[in-house]
């Protein structure tokens, strides 16, 4: 693994994370555009949950690119990144469930969205944020979730309306994961801290 994380740190890398994530987060508003056009504009920073998150992540890349730290950033991008990577997956796995099939554009986000994840996780011990950052992330993240499922601006799977009570449920604990998640891998003693090349 000591050949792993110098590879992650290396610029070439960085760059091509930072294409990527600027092309989905760029998708994202787009396939968001219509439930955004029906969105009271107070809630409208909260309805379009991946491409915040990827948002997130991106202006980290470029913090890292140019040798700085955002850490209230860097909490938001892995407890975002965590909770709707993961999200997207269970949810296009439950429209498989229920409808018995998946199109092509719900595996192109379970992929995708499984990397977002991933790639929150991975860059975990390059992270500098501490208690205020995280304790903010998870407000911003629960208080997601109250626009989401009290207020009705949850992301629209007309499949799975009958399942919302449940959904929200899960969103919410999901939510508590991966706050723990980020406590763990980033707050903990001896947690794994890396610096950037």
């Amino acid at each position: 693994m000591k050949w792993f994380y110098p590879l992650l740190a290396h610029r070439s890398i960085l760059w091509f994370l930072l294409i990527v994530n600027v092309i989905g987060t760029i998708y994202g508003y787009i396939w968001y555009r219509y439930q955004l056009a029906e969105t009271p504009a107070i809630f409208l920073p909260f309805v379009p949950d991946s491409p915040t998150a990827s948002l997130f992540f991106a202006l980290v890349l470029v913090a890292f690119l140019l040798r700085r730290h955002f850490p209230l950033l860097e909490a938001l991008a892995i407890v975002t990144l965590v909770k709707y990577g993961v999200w997207a997956v269970v949810m296009n796995l439950l429209v498989w469930k229920v409808t018995g099939a998946l199109e092509i554009a719900g595996w192109m986000l379970i992929i995708s969205h499984g990397a977002m994840a991933i790639e929150g996780i991975l860059y975990a011990p390059f992270y500098r944020f501490r208690w205020p950052h995280l304790l903010f992330a998870a407000v911003w993240t629960l208080h997601n979730d109250i626009i989401d499922y009290v207020f009705g601006m949850m992301p629209r799977y007309s499949v799975l309306n009958e399942y919302i009570s449940p959904i929200g449920y899960f969103t919410f604990w999901l939510s508590i994961a991966s706050i723990a998640i980020s406590y763990l891998l980033c707050l903990r003693k001896n947690r794994l801290v890396l610096s950037l090349n």
